[in-house]
């Protein structure tokens, strides 16, 4: 059964919302997201989820319906305002110039106009994404890995001082090794739990869903097809979203692990 998530509280709340890109609608996305959320969004190659967690993010503006952010209209927020409340980790870490990395880790600071803090706040935020050792080094001299940790460390230093905001991530680990993608999401969680921030990431990594996330967002063709706690989602569930046959086992620790059978694809 789908759940959704209704409350007076919501940080983040979308009714109804869909938007156009060329001649294809995306939506419409009805969900809520409440501070200290784990939410992952899943779904198939080009169904549609960087389309929704660019709305999620203001950097696209709804065709239709309402999109609120802690009660107040999305669109009504400025750009700053808004920078000091949500922040977003992209799937390139690639920046323009070969800026210093405690500047790149700065960057995440730009939108306060009187920052006392700003240095102490870059070494802590680089501590935490264990990035400290790179604060001497130029960004374009790193490997992905490196890149990626940079890039970490650049949003906690955005979200470091408050409390209940929103982090948006974009599938940053994908192209990480297992030992790093698991180092960096214990960091990201340690660094959101603390302050009560809730997290909403794309992911393709269907176990990493399961295991690091409470809350699973489907999304198919454009649309919204399921909204589960994750306790509830069963592997017919997950086949269906990507028309793939899928074996699971269950490891000494009880964790589920799912992967692709060597079955036939699913005819849709």
């Amino acid at each position: 059964m789908s759940h959704l998530h209704t409350s007076a509280t919501a940080l983040l709340s979308f009714n109804q919302v869909t938007v156009a890109l060329g001649k294809r609608q995306f939506g419409p996305f009805t969900l809520s997201i409440q501070p200290g959320e784990q939410v992952a969004i899943l779904g198939p190659s080009g169904a549609g989820k960087s389309t929704l967690l660019k709305l999620l993010a203001r950097e696209l503006t709804p065709a239709s319906g309402q999109a609120q952010f802690e009660q107040r209209s999305l669109h009504d927020w400025s750009l700053a305002e808004l920078s000091r409340r949500r922040a977003i980790l992209p799937q390139s870490h690639e920046v323009a110039f070969g800026l210093p990395v405690d500047l790149v880790i700065g960057l995440g600071r730009v939108a306060r106009t009187y920052d006392p803090q700003l240095s102490s706040i870059v070494q802590q935020a680089a501590e935490q994404a264990c990035a400290l050792h790179l604060l001497d080094r130029r960004f374009d001299t790193l490997s992905g890995g490196e890149k990626a940790r940079v890039q970490m460390a650049r949003v906690f230093a955005q979200l470091w001082d408050v409390e209940q905001g929103l982090l948006l991530v974009d599938e940053p680990l994908a192209a990480l090794d297992p030992g790093l993608q698991f180092s960096l999401m214990e960091a990201i969680y340690t660094f959101a739990s603390k302050r009560g921030h809730a997290i909403l990431a794309i992911l393709h990594d269907i176990n990493q869903a399961l295991q690091g996330f409470e809350r699973l967002i489907f999304i198919k063709h454009g649309a919204m097809v399921g909204d589960y706690q994750t306790l509830h989602v069963t592997l017919p569930l997950l086949e269906a979203l990507y028309e793939v046959r899928l074996a699971s086992a269950v490891t000494e620790a009880g964790e589920v692990i799912v992967a692709p059978s060597l079955k036939q694809k699913i005819s849709a």
